[in-house]
């Protein structure tokens, strides 16, 4: 590196050891991120929506999420090189301008009358795509940012945002498409050109200075594999969140089903989704604070069963609101859960494998999603939405059961410095 990028990098440095509120490269990318995420929640709600809309057919909107999902997963593991490779803030721009660009086709679609479901599938598998490139880099950037420390803190602050754009992102999503279908759509891409500005101004260098000429593709992918492999917590929490998200990434469809059968309108399956946002940025806020109480054990193994128990309330939901007020508890679990196992693991894996450790423990939780969108919608279409519920019930008890019997994940209760993210 050169000596004027070391001056840079020492005074981005600086500039970014104060409070979270004073760290103007973290304000930047949070701020991008707060913007296109509420876009996002906007467009994802309306996304099933104008699936049914055209198909009357909840295993063809399965299938669009399916899609989506499967995207991330076959781009998961080269990513996860590439980004530890490339410039992470040039990646990030890159795929928010691109996403800018695939959601823009559906509003101008729909003007021309020219919409169809294989371009709705292409939208879905071109916006994965591009996200896991995203994420990736934007998560292995954060410690950049923040000092080890804060990263509970600003963990939490972006899961309160996530929260946020919950709550706001599909109340606007219901209302925008309750006035013209393309219009939720035209907000999402308009939100992911706010990101790319604000990605602009970051002055921090996103990765440290590579010593050494990056090998092989496949000895890399490898190397970020065994990392996760090896270290026998990560490993166990990789394997439990992919059974979570096999059953519950299919409940935003399971809700906007169970509403419907209610008479529940576009604008109320909105408000229904902002509560539920709500509950989440409740557990956002309390997640650094429970992650300095409780050890990681005590965490993981209560958010389990507190799935379980939360889930099969779904098939009692006399009204939208309480379908509403479950959902609300249930991301309010779900927030301080992420809080404490993403800051657990970013504090945990070094820079120059953020990304491949990263895309190695999605690849883990990504390969049960499609599969679990798909098998949402068909149970949805062949056995009803109850039964659906009940089936997905009973998973959540056996992996309740599993994250209790699990040796590593209680060994991390008295293991030193792995007890806590801050400790």
């Amino acid at each position: 590196m050169s000596l004027p990028n070391k001056e840079l990098e020492s005074v981005v440095v600086q500039e970014n050891t104060g409070r979270l509120g004073q760290n103007r490269d973290y304000l930047l990318l949070w701020g991008g991120q707060a913007i296109s995420t509420t876009g996002s929640a906007a467009s994802e709600l309306a996304m099933p929506l104008l699936i049914l809309s055209l198909t009357h057919s909840p295993v063809q909107a399965g299938l669009v999420a399916a899609l989506h999902t499967t995207a991330i997963l076959f781009t998961n593991v080269p990513a996860g090189v590439l980004v530890d490779r490339w410039n992470r803030k040039y990646t990030m721009m890159c795929c928010d301008t691109g996403r800018a660009l695939a959601l823009a086709s559906i509003p101008l679609a729909l003007a021309f009358g020219r919409l169809t479901t294989a371009q709705l599938y292409l939208v879905a598998v071109l916006e994965g795509a591009l996200a896991t490139f995203f994420d990736l880099a934007q998560a292995a950037s954060i410690p950049r940012v923040v000092r080890k420390e804060q990263l509970p803190a600003a963990i939490s602050q972006q899961e309160v945002t996530g929260g946020v754009a919950t709550l706001l992102g599909p109340s606007l999503g219901g209302a925008l498409y309750g006035l013209a279908r393309p219009l939720p759509f035209l907000a999402d891409a308009i939100s992911y050109m706010a990101s790319v500005c604000s990605l602009v101004f970051v002055r921090t260098p996103l990765q440290e200075t590579r010593s050494q000429y990056p090998g092989k593709l496949q000895r890399e992918i490898t190397a970020g594999m065994i990392w996760l492999w090896q270290h026998p917590v990560f490993r166990s929490l990789a394997l439990l969140m992919g059974g979570l998200v096999f059953i519950d990434d299919g409940m935003r469809l399971i809700v906007i089903v169970l509403a419907q059968h209610q008479g529940a309108s576009s604008l109320t399956i909105g408000w229904i989704f902002g509560l539920g946002g709500l509950g989440g940025i409740v557990g956002a806020l309390l997640g650094a604070q429970i992650q300095r109480r409780l050890s990681l054990a005590t965490v993981i193994i209560g958010a389990f069963w507190a799935f379980a128990v939360l889930w099969p309330l779904y098939a009692l939901a006399s009204s939208p609101f309480v379908i509403g007020a479950i959902l609300a508890c249930f991301w309010l679990v779900d927030e301080i859960y992420d809080v404490v196992q993403i800051s657990y693991r970013q504090a945990q894996v070094p820079d120059a494998l953020q990304g491949r450790v990263n895309s190695a423990y999605r690849t883990v939780i990504y390969s049960l999603i499609a599969l679990g969108n798909l098998l949402t919608g068909y149970l949805l279409q062949s056995v009803g939405a109850n039964t659906t519920i009940v089936l997905f019930a009973a998973c959540l008890v056996l992996l309740a059961l599993l994250a209790t019997l699990n040796t590593p994940v209680w060994k991390a209760v008295s293991a030193g410095g792995e007890k806590r993210v801050g400790g």
